[in-house]
């Protein structure tokens, strides 16, 4: 015997504004008014300026419905590639140049402290900490490279304890996270600061390589005539409780792509030179005199400093920013966002 159908009562509809007879000229304004029915004002002022961005694009290049459809399919393919050692949005966001603009705006740097860049799709969070001297690369996967420096703040004090999380290529140009059989960390390390704030580690020296080209990212490239190319470099992140962590990189300078970077991390500031190690420091840390030696010190800022001055970059943005139609405030965060309406 068939079940007795049952009746669904009709929701009554929340209340809220009113929309009806949509147009090219009215969407917008729509879209924006449905969005505004909550109190948090620094995501009033984010999604409805994106959403007015959004449609601004549309009406301006005159988007057609086969374009559209391309873009979701091109933003699936994304998704469907990315997994949890290989990030294609942020690849993305790296071509499309969003993840260098995004660390300038939230981690500004005074002229006195170290530059930072990009983080890359490839840091992962199982390296291994390591003892001042120790290598993070296996046998046989480049060159030697004896990495040594300070870490001070922008007082010239130096910083104990502070962990420096680094990571590099291959010699073929491959991090460990692009090998199949991969079981252990490679090319990868966290070493702590002595009490003098100085540091010593081996790794091998990295060389330039393409970033994936094998997904739409890299299908991208090829279509706009764009080298998926990266010069060589050497990734860090340095952090410690009560300072700003720093995410950055150091490029050797003359690298064939030191100024076509395909993810636009190079900076003048970050360019290093490479020496030879020397009997010395051969003798101290088992290695070859003609191994790669490279000195670098970085400068770090405060929680404070940080927040001094992302608040005035951010507030010197909202008197330069003439066509909001929102009035702007500064939140407790120090982040722009929409004065409340009421």
């Amino acid at each position: 015997m068939a079940p007795t159908p049952t009746t669904t009562p009709m929701p009554v509809p929340p209340k809220g504004p009113e929309i009806s007879d949509m147009s090219d000229e009215t969407i917008t304004e729509n879209t924006i008014l449905v969005n505004s029915q909550h109190k948090n004002m620094r995501l009033f002022f984010v999604l409805n300026t994106l959403v007015q961005h959004l449609h601004d694009f549309a009406r301006e290049v005159r988007l057609t419905t086969e374009e559209w459809e391309e873009g979701i399919k091109f933003l699936t393919d994304c998704g469907h590639i990315t997994t949890d050692i290989r990030q294609e949005f942020v690849l993305l966001s790296d071509v499309l140049g969003l993840s260098v603009l995004v660390d300038g705006i939230s981690h500004p740097k005074p002229e006195n402290a170290t530059s930072g860049t990009l983080l890359g799709p490839f840091h992962t969070h199982d390296a291994e900490e390591k003892e001042q001297g120790d290598s993070i690369v296996s046998e046989g996967k480049g060159e030697p490279l004896l990495i040594e420096g300070k870490l001070t703040d922008t007082n010239g004090d130096p910083i104990a304890n502070a962990t420096i999380d680094l990571w590099h290529c291959d010699k073929d140009g491959f991090y460990d996270t692009q090998y199949e059989n991969r079981d252990h960390a490679d090319l990868r390390g966290i070493v702590r600061t002595a009490e003098d704030g100085s540091f010593v580690i081996k790794a091998s020296k990295p060389v330039p390589y393409p970033i994936p080209s094998d997904g739409p990212v890299g299908k991208l490239l090829k279509i706009i005539n764009r080298h998926p190319y990266r010069p060589a470099h050497i990734h860090f992140i340095i952090e410690k409780p009560g300072y700003d962590r720093l995410i950055t990189a150091l490029y050797e300078k003359g690298d064939p792509f030191e100024k076509s970077d395909a993810v636009f991390g190079v900076k003048s500031k970050l360019l290093y030179t490479l020496d030879k190690v020397g009997e010395e420091k051969a003798s101290k840390y088992n290695m070859d005199k003609d191994d790669w030696y490279l000195h670098w010190d970085f400068t770090i800022i405060t929680e404070q400093e940080s927040v001094d001055l992302v608040r005035k970059k951010n507030k010197e943005a909202i008197v330069n920013n003439k066509n909001s139609p929102y009035n702007l405030i500064l939140n407790k965060n120090g982040l722009p966002e929409a004065a409340p309406l009421d």
